[in-house]
């Protein structure tokens, strides 16, 4: 009971620490950058010491992850090794080290190649969760209290080279019923959200007790399910789920959902792409419709450059806000950075907190970062008015990059 005091106390104040930062902001002239341009500042102009801000590109550039540039060879030497971890949907061979520094919304250094189009693993997740959010906002979702399989009704998977079907597959469920298990009806929205679900099954043929296996083998199929919200586990076949859930929910294809709403009106390029598997294929609404994945485990996910990822990071960092313009609502952010019980530096799937400071120890304890496998990170900190976009690197030279650039707010001569 304590230990819960504790925490909520950590938060609300942190939460109102970075409520009024954001008021604050609001009685600035915020930039905004229009479609097919955006400003650039020098470190001077902005009052940053450059040779700090030089300093960071090359820390960064120096901590380049080590894994191969090839995804599917690098995914093969990873998730591949586990059972039944191949991988699914397409891989790109990834570029150079690449990063962008925004301050006050204007960039004030760039390296690397930002138009690159790259996978950019599980943040992805951070726009899954987006269009959940959206989805509540509009009324389609009533709470993320509500248990998800009241929203979702049978499913066929589309496989047009399958007519007739075989006879072994006589009384078996012709379609997919992912929230039917008596454990899977009790899954809200919100435990989906903050991985401690524990769903329980196989989707794309991918059962979720291969997807990074813990403990003894011999367990892995029939053991005992977790109460939903006592335990948190990162799961990238129960975050196709809830793609899935969301997919039927919108009634059309999520990477729609997200260019309209999201994407478009903060001026993205057009050359983003959210991908699925080759299996992941619906029938919906008499039309053939991939149900995206959250991620890159089984290849897959979102592919964007790194100007598209900073300019999500400055709505997320002006609390869903674009130009005068709510896109996401504000309660959404605010929801989104409340810490998960069963692991406080987590949040909505995949807005990564630093309320203890682990993550990033030179870090505001506000900050929180948008993370993916290579590693992608998003980092966005209100208290500096901050964001940073930082590909392929290792997550050892994480937090001295952004000490770094933190450090050239202090270092002004």
């Amino acid at each position: 009971m304590l230990k819960k005091l504790l925490l909520l106390t950590a938060f609300i104040t942190i939460n109102l620490t970075a409520s009024a930062q954001y008021k604050n902001k609001k009685h600035t002239k915020d930039y905004f950058p229009p479609y097919g341009t955006w400003t650039h500042q020098t470190p001077q102009q902005l009052g940053l010491n450059a040779d700090s801000i030089k300093s960071a590109i090359n820390f960064a550039i120096q901590n380049e992850a080590k894994e191969p540039r090839n995804m599917e060879i690098s995914q093969a030497l990873s998730f591949g090794r586990e059972p039944f971890g191949e991988g699914i949907g397409p891989f790109a061979e990834r570029g150079d080290p690449t990063g962008i520094i925004i301050y006050k919304g204007h960039i004030v250094a760039e390296w690397g190649d930002p138009y690159r189009v790259d996978m950019t693993h599980s943040v992805t997740k951070s726009f899954l969760s987006t269009v959940v959010g959206l989805a509540v906002e509009k009324g389609l979702i009533k709470s993320v209290q509500d248990s998800v399989c009241k929203y979702v009704p049978p499913i066929e998977v589309y496989n047009p080279t399958q007519i007739n079907r075989p006879a072994e597959e006589l009384g078996k469920p012709q379609m997919l019923y992912p929230f039917a298990s008596p454990h899977n009806k009790k899954l809200t929205w919100d435990v989906m959200l903050r991985q401690t679900s524990d769903w329980e099954g196989t989707l794309w043929g991918k059962p979720d007790w291969a997807d990074r296996p813990q403990g003894n083998a011999s367990e892995w199929i029939n053991r005992t399910r977790n109460e939903p919200g006592t335990v948190w586990k990162y799961n990238d076949t129960r975050v196709n789920a809830l793609a899935l859930a969301a997919t039927n929910v919108w009634r059309q294809p999520l990477p729609k959902v997200l260019k309209e709403y999201i994407m478009d009106p903060i001026g993205a390029s057009n050359t983003w792409r959210w991908y699925g598997y080759r299996n992941s294929w619906i029938v919906l609404d008499g039309q053939a419709v991939q149900s995206v994945s959250g991620g890159g485990h089984f290849g897959g996910g979102m592919f964007i450059n790194a100007y598209d990822m900073a300019r999500f990071g400055l709505l997320t960092l002006n609390r869903g806000n674009w130009n005068g313009k709510q896109l996401i609502a504000e309660s959404w952010v605010k929801q989104a950075l409340t810490p998960t019980t069963a692991n406080t530096g987590y949040g909505y799937m995949n807005w990564f907190l630093n309320t203890d400071k682990k993550m990033l120890p030179h870090a505001p304890a506000s900050a929180f970062v948008h993370l993916g496998n290579g590693n992608n990170m998003i980092y966005v900190d209100p208290e500096h008015d901050l964001v940073i976009v930082v590909r392929w690197i290792q997550t050892k030279g994480m937090d001295g990059t952004v000490a770094k650039v933190l450090a050239s707010f202090k270092a002004v001569k």
